[in-house]
């Protein structure tokens, strides 16, 4: 199973679109076979749930996302973990253990609209 975090530095971005980065992972059973850090091929409507796609990515966990792009993914075949918080190696352990756990998304309905990898901030819930 192959499995993309956005990430931000060593902890999980609050948005995936934004993140720099995204850590993929692949899992076999519970074990981590490889992990890399890939960067940020850019935010741009329906880019990036083909590009995972594309790289067998079948999960993506970030802090949040916008519906528009929830709804691409699920397009894709790619279920999506939100509301994620906390340092990337943690999460990694949570995902082997089976104990990650969503929560609630991070961000506001529209907070993206219109603007790309380039935007510094989003209007993430506090």
């Amino acid at each position: 199973m192959k499995i993309a975090i956005s990430t931000d530095g060593n902890f999980v971005s609050p948005h995936f679109g934004r993140c720099p980065s995204f850590t993929i992972v692949e899992i076999e059973g519970d074990k981590l076979v490889k992990k890399e850090v890939i960067d940020n091929p850019g935010h741009h409507p329906g880019f990036l749930p083909q590009f995972l796609q594309e790289k067998g990515v079948e999960y993506i966990i970030a802090g949040g996302m916008g519906g528009r792009a929830t709804g691409l993914f699920a397009d894709a075949g790619i279920k999506t973990i939100l509301g994620v918080t906390g340092n990337v190696d943690n999460v990694i352990d949570e995902i082997l253990k089976g104990t990650l756990k969503g929560g609630e998304n991070l961000c506001r309905p529209g907070s993206g609209k219109g603007y790309g990898l380039d935007k510094t901030e989003c209007e993430h819930n506090p």
